[in-house]
């Protein structure tokens, strides 16, 4: 468990595809229980059938929020924990979260049972819908308990880092509906009952395979201890998954809304009330094909988001949210293509029906889907904010656009333009939501990218005063033109240290009494006159050696510096805390450079390049008897002709502060 985790390690793409494509499978085929039901309902009962699945629909709904507020909310805080390496509080969570899920179903269950027809009634129930919404109501409510802690498990077991299994046992259910659902309607002509039966036979083994998998979690170990009510884990966990729970309530209260205000409004049009229902109803469900891939997606990635910015890896949460975005936009605007351009073959998936059913569907598809391209940015925000610890604002933007926004927008588009404006408060509510999706967003990113420059000052900071403290030494040697010296500049400013070249000179001038004009004119130089002095005998180039040596190693003393030139590596051979460096690069860059920042003629550069090196390497071979450009010699060798100054310096820097 000590182990450092693939989600801060794992390339984001990579690791997207492995926890998002198994939760999009498994949110599409939670999307397709209710949906497989009104196809086959529609096909072998016909529109009131559908009609009384939609008036059930908010029931599940409902259970699915209870789910998701506690499995998001542990496998959010799951995620935080282990990337903060705190396994025990983390297992404590995913406790809490199951003993919730488990308790809040029995209750839920018993109170939906005793007040199914209230609930009914209170989603907008016709007296035409009544009988069929009641047979198919009540078997559904009993299967409440293993779709909630079910659904909860499944969240808890794709944070726990088994994306896959978590799909298998939903697919499998889903699998086992659709085989299951023509049975039982067809064959033993059950109805919409049989519909219900299908259902909660496929929950209960979703249900069976998730516990199952609880005896072989991978990150945490729970116990009897962990699965105690505490009221702290109770608070965050829940807290976590409230965004979750938020934006499934605002669904069943959106459905309630429409459902009444569509039987108001298309009773005096000529629609009718039951069209309005059904075929909004089966949008919604349509749509939610749509919108269980966006969250799936989000969701998926929640882990990551979670773990990076626990882990304080900032970088790498802006990437997955990017990413996140990026394709969310692509499938809205692949779903916005086919909502407005075949939008009556949509609808015939779920059964035939008269001309005014498939002009009211044609409309709704077109008018109350208009704008589901927004959809792509509000949706990953609030699961994003709630997957960083941001429950506030997730809760926001999860409200915004079913309770903030499109409520008011049907009431009062309601009022003015009847049934009409119930459609168009969906594109209303979706373009506001969008805005203030937006904003959070954009405020958000600008936050993290703050903290990364104020990490790195920290993190200068840090390396600057180690540095000082240890006396790190940079030598550089490098060819004529390589652009050496700049490099050496650059890195003594952003290490905060000396950078020694010309002021060596003063230096050397200073304790050997030599003029400054002949110390830069015979430095680093030898000629055939030189080799001719008996051994006891130095040369004035010698003696300028011997002073430039001396006050290399007194600098290296007292303080922490970059020194350029002048065999430094070999005079500090011995000091342990030396990096010695060899830039170079190729010819036509260091005449290139040489008549650029040098002021040497084109012409004349390429000669005047060759001598001085030459000079150089016959300099460095005199006195250490080693090769100048030798690689052996230095720790480091740097092509500034490839790599380019300012990542050279990036290099530099990032292996002194390893070192």
């Amino acid at each position: 468990m000590n182990k450092e985790n693939i989600l801060g390690t794992e390339k984001i793409t990579k690791l997207i595809k492995r926890f998002s494509i198994p939760c999009i499978i498994s949110m599409l085929v939670n999307s397709l229980y209710n949906m497989v039901d009104q196809i086959f309902i529609g096909h072998g009962v016909g529109m009131l059938g559908n009609g009384a699945t939609n008036v059930v629909f908010p029931i599940s709904v409902i259970a699915l929020a209870v789910s998701l507020m506690f499995g998001d909310g542990s496998s959010a805080f799951l995620s935080l924990k282990l990337g903060e390496k705190k396994e025990d509080e983390a297992a404590n969570g995913v406790g809490t979260g199951i003993l919730l899920s488990i308790i809040i179903s029995i209750i839920f269950t018993l109170i939906t049972y005793i007040f199914l027809n209230n609930l009914l009634n209170l989603f907008g129930c016709t007296p035409a819908l009544k009988e069929y919404a009641t047979s198919y109501g009540r078997i559904i409510t009993l299967g409440l308990p293993f779709v909630i802690i079910g659904t909860t498990l499944n969240s808890i077991i794709r944070a726990d880092g088994s994306p896959k299994y978590s799909m298998f046992s939903m697919v499998l259910g889903a699998v086992l509906n659709i085989i299951l659902d023509p049975i039982f309607i067809f064959i033993f002509k059950k109805g919409v009952e049989g519909a219900a039966l299908a259902t909660i036979i496929s929950q209960i083994v979703t249900f069976i395979l998730n516990v199952l998998y609880l005896k072989k979690l991978k990150t945490i170990k729970l116990t009897s201890e962990t699965l105690k009510p505490k009221w702290n884990y109770i608070k965050k966990v829940t807290l976590l998954g409230t965004s979750s729970f938020i934006t499934q309530m605002s669904i069943v209260l959106v459905i309630a809304v429409e459902n009444n205000l569509l039987g108001k409004y298309g009773a005096s049009s000529s629609f009718g009330s039951e069209i309005p229902i059904t075929v909004l109803g089966i949008v919604m469900k349509i749509s939610q094909i749509l919108y269980s891939v966006i969250i799936g997606l989000s969701v998926g990635a929640q882990p990551i988001f979670g773990y990076n910015y626990g882990s304080g890896k900032k970088e790498r949460v802006k990437e997955t949210l990017k990413i996140v975005l990026r394709v969310s936009l692509i499938i809205t605007l692949i779903s916005f293509i086919l909502f407005q351009t075949i939008p009556d073959k949509l609808i015939l998936l779920f059964g035939s029906g008269d001309d005014k059913y498939i002009e009211f569907a044609c409309l709704t598809f077109r008018i109350y889907l208009m704008l589901v391209i927004a959809n792509g940015i509000q949706m990953p925000a609030g699961i994003f904010f709630q997957a960083i610890g941001k429950s506030t604002k997730s809760a926001i933007l999860s409200l915004s656009r079913q309770v903030l926004f499109l409520i008011p927008a049907m009431f009062i588009l309601g009022r003015i333009f009847g049934l009409m404006g119930i459609l168009y408060a969906g594109p209303v509510a979706d373009g506001v939501a969008f805005i203030l999706s937006a904003l959070f967003l954009t405020l958000e990113i600008k936050a993290l990218s703050k903290e990364k420059v104020k990490e790195i000052l920290i993190e200068e900071t840090k390396l600057k005063e180690s540095i000082k403290d240890k006396q790190i030494i940079i030598t550089i040697a490098r060819e004529y033109g390589s652009g050496g010296r700049y490099i050496g500049k650059l890195l003594a400013e952003k290490l905060g240290i000396k950078l020694y070249d010309k002021e060596l000179i003063k230096e050397v001038s200073r304790l050997s009494g030599l003029k400054e004009e002949y110390i830069e004119e015979n430095e680093q130089k030898r000629n055939k006159l030189d080799n001719m002095w008996y051994y006891g005998n130095l040369s004035n180039r010698d003696k300028l050696f011997l002073s430039e040596s001396n006050v290399i190693k007194e600098i290296a003393k007292k303080e922490s510096c970059i020194i350029v030139g002048r065999c430094a590596d070999y005079i500090l051979k011995d000091n342990k805390n030396v990096i010695r460096v060899f830039v170079y690069s190729s010819l036509e860059n260091k005449v290139s450079r040489a008549v650029k920042y040098y002021g040497l003629k084109e012409k004349n550069a390429k000669k005047i390049i060759e001598d001085t090196n030459k000079k150089r390497s016959e300099h460095y071979k005199h006195y250490t008897n080693s090769t100048w450009n030798n690689p052996n010699n230095y720790d480091i060798c740097i092509n500034s002709d490839s790599l380019g100054i300012e990542t050279a310096v990036e290099l530099l820097y990032e292996s002194i502060k390893r070192k």
